[in-house]
């Protein structure tokens, strides 16, 4: 098995978040010789390709996503839609199933990597192929242990686990005695148990691909998260769960002029950088909230959001006298940016994410302080476990609601990080160098890649 070509077949769920670490995953498989099929709409293709490296052996297999009421024309990845569309769209990936099921008789794959598309196991067996199936996450691995489990089965619910103020916890969840359970157990339960796709809710669809693979694989580092997880091995009748943390370096694509000249203009490590990703929008109020605050910090910022509900762009939406009284000190743009090569550039000094866990390993990976502005229930967790447990970040304070930030919030916790001589800073600097150092080990990536792909050959062959 050690020389034979391994064929690869990968169907991610329908967002850049879950596209591009698919396709940094296949550059993996391909440097060691195995060939790869990546099924991508044609809008993820075209951002993907041009990260392929081994173009002569990882096919990128442009589909056509089904066309759903009431999705709109030309609709292709959750970038397309605001969230409460997202159930559409994943009916269009189950939909997809016939061409796939015609895809795979023809590759007849040894492995097929997929994520939300749950029935790919089903659908392998129904067709008689023998094909491996990986379930792949780019998520914690605590939050998946916190929520995606059968102790989270509804029928399962027990009130009176319950604690107040928070989630119920599973028994035997590994959580230190230091890290509050913060997540909101009402929000965590209308996220889980919302409809995502045709009869199917979130939380089924991310158990079912759990339980239907043989094999689970998390983007995470083992020695953060190893014993989330095993915790989940656990869960799911100790089938294997491999922290596997792939953290490509940059390409060496030069920042946009427009940017690169604007960000020279400014002395190392001043200027803040805030993203959002592709899927977040805020309201008008928030947008503006947050705007403000970067304002007063009084230090040059970049935001790259989406415009906020019911604006066409981010400009209409400006605070009455922002751009007058910011001038050439602040950048607002509904753009896609260049968040790497914006992260690698001298003059940045902080990075505020919406706790994205893509984004928060490309900024871990930087030199940047690094504050959180979690937007998703799961998103939460995350950010109080890097926050409060590993002390790797600062997560803004909301108000007594949970929901709004203040502009008075987000300076205090810009100023806090930029403020070389504050406590907090320098603690969260010492720890975020001592991960860092290790993550950029040369034989660190090498032993990640060599472990996974021992692990892939033993499930291929059976041993």
């Amino acid at each position: 098995m050690e020389e034979k070509q391994m064929k690869v077949v990968m169907y991610p769920w329908f967002a850049m978040g879950h596209a591009i670490p698919f396709m940094h995953l296949a550059n993996i498989l391909a440097e060691k010789g195995h060939k790869v099929t990546l099924l991508l709409p044609n809008k993820s293709k075209l951002v993907v390709e041009s990260l392929n490296l081994y173009p002569s052996i990882v096919t990128l297999h442009t589909i056509t996503v089904p066309t759903v009421h009431p999705l709109p024309p030309g609709t292709e990845t959750t970038s397309d839609i605001p969230f409460h569309l997202e159930t559409h769209l994943a009916t269009a990936l189950d939909l997809f199933r016939p061409e796939f099921e015609s895809i795979i008789a023809k590759l007849q794959p040894n492995v097929v990597f997929y994520d939300f598309a749950y029935w790919i196991p089903e659908a392998l067996a129904a067709s008689g192929s023998k094909a491996k199936c990986v379930s792949y996450w780019v998520v914690s691995a605590a939050g998946m242990a916190m929520t995606v489990i059968p102790f989270r089965e509804p029928s399962k619910i027990n009130e009176n686990l319950c604690i107040a103020g928070g989630v119920s916890v599973p028994p035997g969840y590994p959580m230190s005695s230091s890290m509050p359970i913060v997540m909101d157990d009402a929000k965590v339960r209308s996220f889980l148990y919302m409809p995502y796709g045709e009869g199917v809710t979130f939380y089924h669809r991310i158990a079912n691909s759990l339980k239907g693979s043989d094999t689970v694989i998390v983007k995470t580092y083992g020695e953060i998260e190893g014993k989330y997880c095993d915790y989940l091995s656990t869960q799911y009748n100790n089938k294997p769960v491999l922290p596997l943390l792939l953290l490509p370096k940059p390409k060496e694509a030069k920042l946009e002029p427009r940017l690169a000249e604007w960000l020279s203009r400014f002395e190392p490590g001043t200027v803040v950088f805030c993203a959002f990703g592709s899927q977040v929008v805020l309201d008008v109020a928030q947008f503006q909230e947050i705007l403000l605050g970067f304002e007063m910090t009084r230090l040059p910022f970049l935001v790259a959001f989406k415009p906020p509900t019911g604006c066409a762009t981010v400009e209409e939406a400006f605070p009455e006298g922002f751009k007058e009284r910011v001038g050439e000190r602040g950048v607002v743009t509904g753009d896609w940016v260049q968040q790497p090569q914006i992260l690698a550039h001298p003059s940045v000094g902080c990075f505020v994410s919406h706790c994205g866990w893509g984004s928060i390993w490309e900024s871990l990976m930087s030199k940047n302080k690094i504050v959180l502005i979690p937007q998703q229930p799961e998103q939460v967790f995350f950010s109080k476990f890097l926050a409060e447990e590993l002390k790797l970040v600062v997560e803004v304070e909301r108000g007594e609601d949970g929901t709004w930030v203040s502009k008075e919030s987000l300076c205090a916790s810009v100023i806090s990080m930029m403020d070389q001589d504050s406590e907090i800073s320098s603690l969260i600097k010492k720890n975020h160098e001592n991960l860092r150092n290790k993550l950029v080990d040369p034989g660190f990536m090498h032993g990640e890649t060599d472990r996974f792909i021992k692990h892939l050959k033993a499930l291929v062959i059976g041993r």
